[in-house]
């Protein structure tokens, strides 16, 4: 479960979510199962590596998997284009998901300009 009074950790928990909704509605239902996997992978690192940030033993290391976590939405991003593209997932499905994993992006890049800063 995403942690309480966190923003970022609350939204990529509820993205990653959506994302195995997505993954099992293509697995079950269009019978497609790479390019979905790549997705689940991807889609579900952005709150794992968040996780991992949150119990970073120093600065340089919440900054390093807050960019890991950053690099996963703009892959998740990648996928989610793909599988409309290619037509397994309709215009509306991949929008939506990639106007929230940039959502998650744009704060992920915030967060890595202010530490970067604090340098």
């Amino acid at each position: 479960m995403a942690q309480l009074n966190n923003p970022l950790a609350e939204k990529s928990y509820a993205f990653a979510l959506e994302v195995v909704k997505v993954y099992k509605f293509l697995k079950e239902d269009r019978k497609e199962f790479i390019l979905s996997k790549q997705l689940l992978r991807s889609g579900t690192s952005i709150g794992a590596n968040i996780a991992e940030a949150n119990g970073a033993i120093s600065t340089a290391d919440f900054s390093s998997k807050i960019s890991i976590a950053y690099k996963e939405s703009l892959e998740t991003k990648y996928w989610l284009n793909l599988l409309n593209e290619s037509g397994y997932l309709t215009s509306e499905t991949s929008k939506v998901l990639i106007e929230k994993a940039d959502e998650l992006s744009r704060i992920m890049f915030s967060i890595l300009k202010s530490t970067r800063i604090k340098k």
